[in-house]
């Protein structure tokens, strides 16, 4: 079993920064592909970004290249997003999740994730 730990959000205004992180125990996910989602009230889990075992691989969705990047440190099983130049519409519940596979090319989607986070706030004012 795997517990992830989100933290890091908080209130930004537009335009802001902010370093989500997502500590993980219970079992090392230093060898899985790890993603970061979002979902806003009303709307399906979207993908964020995600990283593969070896941080060697990375990849983001198209809304946030360029702002966020994903990054991890497999000596402190933790996983980060750092979110650059934030807009009001990022406002959600960032989750982190945990694959079984170090890599997957359906990383994109929620299905290929075994564990999940409580999700930490991210509200962005206009």
């Amino acid at each position: 079993q795997v517990q992830l730990v989100e933290s890091g959000g908080g209130l930004v205004q537009a335009g802001g920064s902010l370093r989500l992180s997502c500590a993980a125990s219970g079992r090392t996910v230093s060898m899985s592909l790890m993603g970061w989602f979002r979902q806003a009230p009303g709307k399906e889990r979207e993908f964020v970004a995600a990283i593969s075992g070896s941080g060697l691989s990375t990849v983001y969705a198209d809304s946030v290249k360029g702002r966020f990047t994903i990054s991890r440190d497999n000596a402190k099983n933790t996983v980060y997003l750092q979110m650059k130049s934030l807009k009001p519409e990022e406002k959600a519940a960032y989750y982190c999740a945990a694959s079984t596979k170090d890599y997957s090319g359906r990383y994109s989607r929620p299905s290929e994730y075994a564990y999940w986070g409580q999700g930490t706030q991210v509200t962005v004012s206009s």
